[in-house]
């Protein structure tokens, strides 16, 4: 990992963007690093995690969020851990040595994890892209959509510039797609460089998406810990019916046919 992105003691921030460490930097460096490696990685995360809670409660008491901050990125969505090198034989672990018990997670959390919500792509021109699970629409004049996203993403930092962006609901098919936009899933070539991708004046779309908006930014402004953006529809393409994708207590879930 490049040393602008290795975290100061006792503080645990970030050295070059001065971030929570791991910041979305360091994410992609440890995952880059640890490729083929899943469980190595969290052994070196779930170490690092010990130390920092004992520096930081130290300073003003242990934060409550610690687990999520440095394992709960680095693992597939449905607590299934995955590595890169699928030999014949390789197996798959679907356990968590360092899951928090059921009783101790956060309460809002566990409500956030029972509010099933549609798994949505966002795209902006650069291209960049982020997979988002928390998109609303609402219909007015003019038609507006808000959602919460990372701020630290590549993606805001595209949307932010451009000034619009496509938001593209996803289906079953797009579970590789919707994780690999997540920092989930490896994507080697580059996020876009999988599949067969429509250009658009508001960013690229997946060319078998049922259908997508494109939206001009309005505003943006910290809400918890994620940006809340707020934008106004100024294009719709629907070119059919398509099942959506659902996140619903940290998996993927479709409606029953």
């Amino acid at each position: 990992m490049s040393r602008p992105h290795l975290p100061m003691r006792p503080l645990w921030r970030c050295r070059g963007c001065g971030a929570l460490w791991p910041c979305q930097p360091a994410r992609l460096a440890l995952l880059a690093e640890y490729r083929g490696d899943r469980v190595g990685l969290l052994v070196y995360l779930g170490a690092l995690m010990a130390e920092a809670g004992d520096q930081l409660a130290r300073l003003n008491g242990r934060p409550a969020d610690l687990h999520e901050r440095f394992l709960g990125w680095a693992r597939a969505r449905g607590g299934t851990m995955f590595h890169v090198n699928h030999e014949p034989g390789a197996e798959i672990h679907h356990t968590d040595p360092f899951a928090v018990p059921t009783g101790q997670r956060s309460p809002v959390r566990r409500l956030r994890g029972r509010l099933a919500a549609p798994v949505t792509l966002w795209t902006a021109p650069g291209p960049a892209g982020l997979t988002v699970s928390s998109t609303l629409v609402a219909e007015g004049e003019p038609d507006r959509l808000v959602g919460l996203i990372d701020p630290e993403s590549d993606f805001w930092a595209a949307a932010e510039e451009a000034g619009r962006f496509t938001v593209t609901p996803l289906g079953p098919p797009h579970r590789q797609l919707a994780d690999r936009f997540a920092g989930l899933f490896p994507a080697p070539g580059g996020l876009f460089a999988a599949g067969t991708w429509i250009e658009t004046p508001y960013g690229p779309v997946p060319a078998d998406a049922g259908g997508w908006a494109g939206c001009r930014l309005d505003t943006a402004r910290e809400y918890g810990w994620g940006l809340l953006v707020e934008a106004t529809i100024e294009a719709v393409d629907l070119t059919g019916e398509a099942a959506p994708l659902l996140h619903y207590r940290g998996r993927y879930h479709e409606l029953p046919g």
